[in-house]
């Protein structure tokens, strides 16, 4: 009852303006899902969504961002060879490869419905006579609970799209009534082959070798903020596709590492950053007095970012020149954006690429990552949690 409550006072504070990038996004989850589950998943309503497609229809013009995109089919699929059955198969079965003889007959069993029972056999060195004898021995009770744990850690492991360690599938499990232990979840997911989405080297993408005048740096790398609009933080990645790079921009809230806007394009300009910045000044309806840092890249610099950043009476601070621990906030969201949405990915086209962010961010990352910074909530359940 406590969570209706917050979420309507939060609601009738003011209704949120959207940018071009946000609506064009929407438009395409509710072609792909329906309007009214991309409206659940996006936390809007979907009388929002009908009306964005009806002046859609009206203009005969997709959203303004949607111009540069250039519609593709994506590339057929390679039909998959033995040889990659057998690789992708070791993959999974890797961590069982030193077990019992019952915990690899396990690990076939629940690979059935990918690989061939012959093929599975042959790389454990198993014979199948000896897998379908047991089969039909009826399981034990301890054996029941260990493998409808596993269903339930596939379930989440799945729904988090391979993102989530056994730490916060084991909080999920919990706050859904099903109690295990880290350790539990951790030794299964080895048996079974499940890691989550490992880490690549991370590299700068804005220049500081500049003549712009540039600001002090007001956080110190303290990241801590007691309330909303208080400290904002914001930094460009990038991500590569078949048509070449694109390049977001990202504002993250400290408070409760919200991600209040983003923007994504071809070129790194200032037009980038100040989309981002305006998307989170519209989705806090124009606070005043926030603190927003960010590196000392020429986009941060330009006459642009500046002019946004005093019009609204926000206040600039800066990282000193090549220390990323002065931004340590915005590039462990960073990472974990790379690990988790765009490492082992490939997008045939930049509007793939878009679509993939959009929904990581707004679907995901916001309203369903659990945040260790957060105990263990998600951004949006946080904020409903603690802000009155």
């Amino acid at each position: 009852m406590k969570t209706t409550e917050q979420e309507t006072n939060l609601s009738k504070v003011k209704r949120n303006k959207y940018s071009p990038q946000f609506k064009e996004q929407a438009l395409e989850r509710a072609k792909r899902d329906g309007v009214p589950k991309a409206a659940k998943d996006l936390g809007i309503a979907a009388t929002m969504l009908y009306n964005w497609q009806t002046k859609s229809r009206q203009t005969g013009q997709p959203f303004e961002d949607q111009k540069l995109q250039q519609a593709e089919l994506a590339r057929l699929k390679r039909e998959v060879t033995r040889l990659e059955d057998e690789v992708s198969f070791l993959k999974k079965a890797g961590g069982v490869l030193c077990q019992t003889t019952a915990v690899k007959y396990a690990m076939i069993h629940s690979l059935e419905a990918e690989f061939a029972v012959a093929l599975m056999c042959r790389l454990l060195s198993l014979s199948r006579s000896g897998y379908y004898q047991w089969k039909k021995r009826p399981p034990s009770r301890r054996q029941q609970a260990r493998e409808a744990l596993a269903g339930e850690i596939k379930r989440v492991f799945d729904d988090e799209k391979g993102r989530a360690g056994s730490i916060r599938i084991a909080k999920r499990l919990n706050e859904e009534g099903y109690p295990t232990s880290r350790h539990s979840v951790a030794k299964i997911m080895k048996t079974q082959g499940w890691r989550a989405k490992a880490a690549k080297k991370y590299k700068a993408t804005t220049n500081s070798n500049h003549n712009l005048p540039v600001a002090p740096n007001l956080l110190e790398q303290d990241f801590y903020a007691p309330a909303r609009n208080q400290k904002w933080v914001s930094d460009i990645t990038y991500i590569w596709t078949d048509e070449g790079w694109l390049y977001l921009a990202v504002v993250l809230e400290l408070f409760s590492r919200k991600v209040l806007g983003w923007a994504i394009a071809e070129r790194m300009t200032a037009t980038l950053v100040c989309d981002a910045l305006t998307m989170a000044l519209w989705r806090r309806h124009l606070p005043k007095g926030v603190i927003v840092h960010s590196d000392r890249g020429s986009q941060y610099c330009s006459n642009a970012y500046q002019a946004l950043l005093a019009k609204h009476q926000l206040i600039c601070s800066m990282s000193k020149k090549g220390d990323c621990y002065d931004n340590a906030a915005m590039e462990s969201w960073n990472h974990s954006f790379k690990v988790e949405a765009i490492h082992g990915e490939r997008f045939p086209t930049r509007g793939d690429a878009k679509q993939h962010v959009f929904d990581y961010i707004e679907v995901y990352y916001n309203r369903k990552r659990l945040h260790s910074k957060l105990g263990y909530l998600s951004p949006e359940a946080f904020e409903l949690k603690n802000v009155a």
